[in-house]
């Protein structure tokens, strides 16, 4: 099939090239922008701070997204269902705030039925991240049992929620709710979920357009907004 002079074609990214994606825009009809480059934690606030994330299976080469429509929870939007608002209530559960990033991160990668993208680069590169300050988790504990978490990337007021987990019934729903209050908080104005779900529109998340989101992206990361140290609140 011949292709039209106009249709984009997802731009490749050298490994040892310069930092730089093309207009996040110019993505195509799936949001795939750019195919290959690095994971290295320059390219990702980069890619993060211009509404960019990589998603890819583990034989690919990192692939750089820019979807239409977004999927965002506004900051004062947080829905919480009754049913679960009593589980919250029975309080037999502890929150930890980076307290193992690295388990919660493994622990998301694990019996997926979709399988993973959370591959050994990613989790490399995510665990970097931490380190550097622009990534955070937040567990949730039976015990001495990890049994729930959720983690993602921070930059300025963003924070770009990536993916939760659960070892026990409602862990990742207390997870997400114990997420949205404390980073609220903490000066994030602005909470990416990429792609919006059933599961995600029940707790308040809604669609808006690139254009929209990528102001919002704008402006956020120019908050002044400190996530090292957090109490968590639910």
């Amino acid at each position: 099939m011949t292709r039209a002079p106009d249709e984009f074609m997802p731009m490749f990214l050298a490994p040892d090239g310069p930092l730089m994606f093309p207009d996040p825009t110019l993505a195509d009809e799936r949001g795939l922008l750019a195919v290959g480059g690095d994971l290295s934690v320059d390219r990702l606030l980069l890619a993060y701070s211009h509404g960019i994330f990589p998603w890819f299976d583990a034989d690919d080469p990192p692939l750089w997204w820019s979807p239409d429509p977004r999927c965002i929870l506004p900051i004062d939007g947080l829905h919480v269902p009754r049913s679960l608002n009593r589980r919250i209530r029975r309080a037999d559960f502890e929150l930890t705030w980076n307290e193992d990033f690295e388990q919660v991160m493994e622990s998301c990668a694990l019996d997926r039925s979709d399988g993973t993208w959370i591959t050994p680069s990613m989790l490399d590169a995510y665990t970097e991240l931490h380190e550097r300050g622009h990534a955070h988790s937040l567990e949730v504990w039976q015990g001495e049992e990890l049994v729930g978490g959720i983690y993602g990337v921070q930059i300025g007021g963003l924070f770009a929620a990536e993916s939760m987990f659960r070892r026990r019934t409602d862990m990742s729903k207390i997870a997400f709710v114990a997420f949205v209050c404390t980073v609220a908080r903490a000066n994030v104005t602005l909470i990416d979920v990429q792609f919006r779900t059933d599961h995600l529109a029940r707790f308040g998340c809604v669609d808006v357009p690139r254009t929209v989101y990528l102001e919002l992206v704008r402006r956020a990361c120019a908050v002044d907004a400190d996530l090292e140290d957090l109490d968590v609140v639910i």
